[in-house]
């Protein structure tokens, strides 16, 4: 793809468009506020160059009639022309991070954990088709995906946003989505934003928005590297990270926002914040606005303040503290990608080709869901080949994550931190659900214990077990949290502590309801079988001990009947790790180093077939 800051014809239009821009103007163009602090008329009044909604902002109807509704206000009051206004539409994000997750009814694919251990680069052309139907559907333009996060410890809560603990494969990754999503840049394509520049994934002890501690040869090797494919592939905008590298925050980096992004890698897209991300920079926010323009970023994700950012960057060019240039080259990158993606050509919203599309959340597209379950299944144990299992045997299912959509989704789906039962994820099928379809002699715990089990009534157990939904900070596992004061002290700018989601990565100890569940079958001579739902491996040797089998499902979204294709022998398993997976001694586990003994190791997964 020609490089948007070198298209000639591009930049004609640019120049004359910012010839003819106030500040103010150029200022709104820099600035994303969210739907719910910002209406159509505010947006207008104040030139606002981009609208998002935060995982879990939604218009009143959740559907893309509602959405296509929503973007068509705002493209409109963007769009309006007069002796005020220069009339430049808006372009609306959202985070789209395993198919259109916000809206009901959409097709929800498993987490990128889960796509990891699928190694097939093809599936990921078509979930990113998927996906840009899905997000244009809602009138939509810019999704902020594909996330690139090298994760390197599993006590992060964001473990299940990577590809694989190897940069290989998220490279790999980065290109085809990019490439599949974007596409050529016309009605059947959305924006990607590759995310988070960067290091996100290697924090020290796995803290969200914490110290990524490294030498700068070791930071390229191993989360630069997908980046420069990205870049390749052409990536129009990269979001920053909310971590520091060696105590400096990215999002006050220059030298790796201008010198390194920039310059030396040579991408001319957008630069877009995280979310609040330069609130942190600075206790005083009128001095992190100048830290964060002047370190490179061209837009600001301020949901919350946006007002307050337009008066103090404002204020920040009157006193000279941020130059005209350093606007001028932000609102240039933010033009020259609107002009490139055809914002200015493209009809309204509730004019468009896809928008409101019937092929919404239908069953092609879960189809392609469903065979992502399939191949990102992980079978860890089969012992006595238990497994494939008969369609007619008396099958117990139990567990808490057994008929339960909204748990097998994870985070960011409908809402920010996800949701628990079936409700909410309209056109799902829970993993139960699945079994039931195909095995007409299995039954549902009453209250998911197995207390019923008997060998007189069942010939097994399905137990699916696990991880209830989390999001970001709110996932990370902390034993202590001195690690929050220890990794604060070394950080320049403030650091943001949520609650973690628990203490250990000992699934015994995180929800010993799990093992006295499968005790409870198991005690009676009934042997199960345990699906582990989760958005990292997790210390598993007594559940695996009392199991006689075991397999990794990850996060696998809404087609839990991918499952049962899987369970009876209708398809074969694929699916190898992309995570090594740790022990008790080594919780902290990646391929290549020194003392490497994992529980199971980078590219394990058994098969019916292969021996």
């Amino acid at each position: 793809m020609k490089k948007v800051l070198q298209n000639k014809s591009i930049q004609q239009k640019v120049d004359e468009l910012l010839s003819k821009m106030t500040l103010e103007q150029k200022i709104g163009q820099m600035t994303q506020a969210d739907r719910m602090t910002c209406s159509p008329e505010q947006a207008k009044h104040y030139h606002l160059g981009s609208i998002l909604s935060s995982a879990g902002s939604c218009p009143d109807d959740n559907s893309p009639k509602g959405w296509v509704e929503m973007n068509d206000a705002y493209w409109q009051a963007s769009s309006h022309q007069d002796s005020q206004h220069i009339g430049i539409p808006i372009i609306y994000g959202l985070d789209a991070i395993h198919g259109n997750n916000n809206v009901k009814g959409a097709t929800i694919f498993p987490h990128n954990i889960g796509l990891g251990a699928a190694n097939d680069p093809k599936l990921i052309k078509h979930i990113a088709e998927v996906t840009s139907k899905e997000v244009l559907a809602t009138g939509v333009d810019w999704a902020f995906a594909p996330n690139l996060a090298v994760a390197r410890d599993y006590h992060w809560g964001r473990s299940y946003e990577s590809y694989a603990e190897d940069p290989n494969l998220v490279t790999l990754y980065a290109q085809k989505m990019i490439e599949t999503l974007q596409g050529k840049l016309k009605q059947d394509n959305i924006l990607a934003c590759a995310k988070h520049w960067v290091g996100d994934g290697g924090t020290q002890y796995g803290v969200d928005q914490g110290d990524t501690i490294l030498s700068w040869e070791e930071l390229q090797a191993t989360h630069i590297q997908p980046y420069k494919a990205a870049i390749k592939a052409g990536v129009l905008s990269i979001m920053v990270s909310f971590s520091s590298w060696n105590g400096d925050k990215c999002h006050a980096h220059k030298f790796l926002l201008v010198d390194i992004l920039k310059q030396k890698m040579g991408f001319d897209g957008i630069v877009i914040s995280d979310m609040q991300g330069i609130d942190y920079l600075e206790d005083d926010f009128y001095l992190a606005v100048a830290q964060g323009v002047n370190a490179g970023i061209d837009m600001f994700m301020v949901p919350r303040n946006w007002q307050l950012f337009i008066d103090n960057l404002l204020s920040h060019i009157e006193l000279g503290t941020v130059s005209i240039s350093r606007i001028n080259d932000a609102v240039r990158r933010i033009l020259s990608v609107k002009y490139a993606f055809g914002l200015f050509d493209k009809p309204r919203p509730a004019k468009r080709k896809w928008s409101n599309h019937p092929s919404f959340g239908c069953d092609e597209h879960r189809q392609v869901a469903r065979k992502a379950v399939r191949k990102s299944l992980v079978l860890l144990k089969n012992s006595n080949s238990i497994l494939p299992l008969k369609k007619h045997a008396r099958i117990l299912v139990a567990g808490k994550n057994a008929d339960n959509i909204g748990h097998q989704c994870g985070g960011f789906t409908v809402n920010w931190q996800g949701v628990s039962g079936n409700e909410e994820i309209v056109g799902g099928t829970s993993i139960w659900q699945g079994i039931q379809k195909v095995a007409t002699r299995s039954e549902l715990s009453i209250n998911g214990d197995g207390l019923e089990a008997s060998p007189e009534l069942h010939d097994l157990a399905v137990v699916v077990i696990g991880e209830t939904p989390y999001a970001e900070g709110m996932g990370d596992i902390r034993g202590d949290d001195k690690i929050i004061t220890e990794a604060g002290s070394q950080i320049n700018g403030q650091v943001k502590v949520l609650r973690a989601s628990g203490d250990s990565l000992e699934l015994n100890k995180l929800y010993p309801e799990d093992l006295q569940t499968i005790k409870n079958i198991s005690n009676k001579g009934v042997p199960v079988i345990a699906i582990l739902v989760s958005g990292r491996p997790l210390i598993i040797e007594q559940e695996l001990l009392a199991s006689s089998a075991f397999i990794a499902a990850w996060l696998p979204g809404s087609e839990g009947q991918g499952v049962s294709d899987l369970l009876f022998g209708d398809y074969d398993f694929t699916g190898k790790l992309s995570f090594s997976w740790p022990t008790l001694s080594q919780t902290k586990v990646n391929k290549g180093d020194k003392h490497y003994n994992p529980l199971f190791p980078y590219g394990f997964g058994l098969s019916y077939y292969l021996k």
